[in-house]
């Protein structure tokens, strides 16, 4: 086998690997208007049956009792996102002693996600949400993240936002993580949408346009010398 030969297939292989790699973890994020997601392809549970759901696609589960699912307002315990009169989930501190206070709620998905919405109801600094891929933490937002300054206000259309999460290329989520640190974190209508799968034919075109790239390279070099 001659040099040439040699070197190619080490380049090669190195190629190969580096494209299967996952690039730097991140999620970007966008408000919209309206109570609902508008992506295209995505689910959404609306909690209109009064509980979150525990078992399916999309499973719901706190460290300290049950997911809590409620309707309406109750002054100082939670608050009814604004416009939204259906059932909600609601999170608050589990020494809070409020309904909700399971100090967070996790949401397992079956398959990878690249997109996950909610209606986050008066947004506080509090309240946060935090994206995983298994065990690995990708990207954590709070609620300054996503109104800045949040401060909570109930009948603020600026503080009861439709918020949008996309995995950046590349990347997959397949768990969240709600949390709040104080009275409340209410939120309804989360929507999502599974990752779709690159064509074979297409990640077989990548990779022989990594092999022939590899392969040129090492020629250009070889004769540079």
């Amino acid at each position: 086998m001659s040099t040439v030969q040699k070197l190619s297939l080490a380049l090669v292989g190195t190629a190969v690997v580096f494209m299967s790699a996952n690039p730097a973890s991140a999620i970007t994020l966008n408000t919209s208007s309206g109570i609902f997601s508008t992506e295209p392809g995505a689910v959404t549970v609306n909690f209109n049956t009064g509980v979150a759901p525990t078992n399916g696609f999309a499973q719901y589960s706190s460290p300290s009792g049950t997911p809590t699912v409620v309707a309406g307002t109750v002054p100082n315990q939670y608050a009814q996102p604004l416009g939204d009169p259906t059932s909600y989930l609601t999170i608050s501190p589990v020494s809070s002693n409020v309904p909700g206070n399971t100090g967070s709620v996790t949401i397992n998905f079956m398959q990878a996600l690249d997109y996950f919405g909610l209606y986050w109801g008066s947004v506080d600094p509090y309240n946060s949400i935090a994206f995983f891929n298994g065990s690995t933490l990708l990207d954590t937002f709070t609620g300054n993240n996503i109104v800045n300054p949040s401060n909570g206000n109930q009948t603020s259309p600026q503080q009861n936002v439709f918020v949008n999460f996309f995995a950046d290329p590349g990347q997959t989520f397949d768990k969240i993580v709600l949390s709040s640190t104080d009275i409340a974190f209410e939120s309804d209508n989360h929507s999502y949408r599974v990752a779709s799968v690159p064509e074979p034919t297409t990640t077989l075109a990548l990779l022989a346009f990594g092999v022939m790239s590899a392969g040129s390279f090492v020629k250009r070099k070889l004769k540079s010398v």
